[in-house]
C-alpha cells in the first residue's frame, strides 16, 4: 500500500534521539528550548512554545486569549474536529464559516457576511481559527483587516503549513494574528512522533501557556503567594492548568527533522508538479494554489468529476485502496459528525464544505516518495476513473 503520507526517519535523527537517551534528562531539559527557539527563529517570532500536540496548543491558545463560556469561537468546517473541540474544552459555543470553492479555506467573504449578522445579534466570535488547509495559508491580510473592524482574536491553525510562506514570510510569523499552532504528527511536512508547537509574538500570551502547560504552576515570585521565611516555597500552582509538556527525545527528533524542512517543502513541490502535468486529463480539478501563497503541500486532495466517471465517491475511493493505493479524506466536515449534530448543527448549513467532501480524495504525497510510486498512482486512478 502507498500511503498518503509518512515520515521520514534518517540515521541522523536516531542519533539525536539517542543523544537524549544517554543523557540525563529525558524530559524538561536542555533539548525543549533549543527546539522552541529553532522554530521560532524559522517562523521569524519572538517566543514559540513545544507541547505534546497540536490539539493541546490549540487548547492553550484559547485559553490564553481568556476564551470562556458565553464566548464564541467560529473556525472551518473543513478541518480535523481538534479546530473546534478547543472551543468546547473552554465552555464557550462553537459556529463554523464556510469555505472558498477555489482554495477549500475559510471563505473571507462569507466571513464578513456572517460577521455583519453576528453583530446585529450581538454573537461576534471572540476568537476566529483559520485553518491553512493542505499547508496553503488562508487570506491572513483580510482575516486581520476584519479582525480590527469587529474585535476578534485570531488563532492560525497551521497544523498543516510548517514551511509553507505567505505574502514572502514564513507562515507563523503571526504578523496578521496573536498565535499559530502547528502540529508534528507523523503524516504532518516534519514529526516529532506527537507534538505541537504555539508560536507568538507577545510576551503575555507565551508566559501564560506555558504556565498552564505545566498545571499552572509558577515560579516567577512576583506572581506567587508570599510564604513565612522559614519555609521552602520555591513554586506555586497559581491557577489550574494541564499537562502538556513536550519530551526531550521528541525534541531532538523535531530539531533534526526542521534542519531539513526546505528541502521537504521542495520535494513536495517537485512531486505536486508532476501531478499537475499527469493528471490533467483525467475528470479531475486539482488543487488551486493561490499566488499570494508558497504552500506547504501537506495534501494533494482531488476533486472528482463523479457524473463523468460514473462512480460514487465510495465506490472510487475503496477501488483505489483495493488496489494499494493509501487514499484518505480530508476532511468529513466537523458539523456534520454526531457529537456535532447533537449540539444543534444541521446537514446543509455549510453547502461549500458538504460538496467539497462528497467529491474529494487525498491521493498520496509526501516527501520521501519515490517518482515509481507516483507513477504507480496515476497509473491506478486512470484504470479506476477511465
Amino acid at each position: 500500500m502507498i500511503p498518503y503520507s509518512r515520515q521520514e526517519i534518517t540515521d541522523d535523527d536516531i542519533a539525536e534521539v539517542e543523544e537524549v537517551l544517554r543523557s540525563d534528562f529525558l524530559t524538561q531539559g536542555l533539548v525543549v528550548p533549543k527546539f522552541e527557539q529553532n522554530v521560532s527563529s524559522y517562523c521569524g517570532t519572538k517566543y514559540a512554545m513545544a507541547v505534546n500536540s497540536a490539539t493541546s496548543a490549540l487548547h492553550l491558545a484559547c485559553l490564553s486569549l481568556d476564551l470562556k463560556r458565553g464566548d464564541w469561537l467560529w473556525t472551518s468546517p473543513n478541518t480535523f474536529v481538534a479546530s473546534a473541540n478547543c472551543g468546547l474544552y473552554c465552555g464557550a459555543s462553537v459556529d463554523f464559516v464556510d469555505i472558498d470553492p477555489l482554495t477549500y479555506n475559510l471563505c473571507v467573504n462569507k466571513l464578513e457576511e456572517k460577521l455583519i449578522q453576528a453583530k446585529k445579534l450581538k454573537k461576534l466570535p471572540k476568537i476566529l481559527i483559520p485553518v491553512h488547509f493542505a499547508g496553503q495559508s488562508c487570506d491572513m491580510k483580510k482575516i486581520y483587516s476584519l479582525s480590527q473592524d469587529y474585535g476578534f482574536k485570531v488563532i492560525e491553525d497551521a497544523s498543516h503549513a510548517i514551511g509553507g510562506k505567505y505574502l514572502d514570510k514564513p507562515i507563523g510569523s503571526c504578523l496578521y494574528s496573536d498565535i499559530t499552532v502547528f502540529s508534528f504528527h507523523p503524516v504532518k511536512i516534519i514529526t516529532t512522533g506527537e507534538g505541537g508547537m504555539a508560536v507568538t509574538n507577545r510576551e503575555e500570551l507565551i508566559n501564560r501557556m506555558k504556565r498552564l502547560s505545566t498545571h499552572g504552576i509558577t515560579r516567577d515570585e512576583a506572581l506567587m503567594q508570599s510564604r513565612p521565611k522559614n519555609e521552602i516555597w520555591n513554586y506555586q500552582q497559581i491557577e489550574l492548568g494541564f499537562n502538556y509538556r513536550m519530551t526531550e527525545l521528541q525534541a531532538a527528533l523535531g530539531v533534526s527533522q526542521l534542519s531539513r524542512l526546505d528541502d521537504f517543502v521542495r520535494r513536495r513541490h517537485i512531486l505536486q508538479n508532476r501531478y499537475d502535468q499527469m493528471l490533467s486529463a483525467l475528470p479531475l480539478k486539482l488543487p488551486h494554489q493561490s499566488l499570494d501563497c508558497y504552500s506547504a503541500l501537506h495534501l494533494y486532495p482531488i476533486q472528482i468529476d463523479l457524473h463523468k466517471v460514473g462512480k460514487t465517491h465510495s465506490q472510487i475511493y475503496d477501488e483505489l485502496r483495493n488496489k494499494g493505493i493509501g487514499v484518505n479524506l480530508h476532511y468529513i466536515p466537523v458539523h456534520t459528525h454526531p457529537y456535532y449534530q447533537n449540539i444543534g448543527f444541521k446537514i446543509g448549513s455549510f453547502p461549500n464544505a458538504e460538496s467539497y467532501y462528497r467529491h474529494t480524495i487525498s491521493i498520496p504525497l509526501f516527501h520521501g516518495m519515490t517518482f515509481e510510486q507516483q507513477d504507480e498512482v496515476v497509473r491506478v486512478l486512470n484504470t479506476v476513473l477511465i
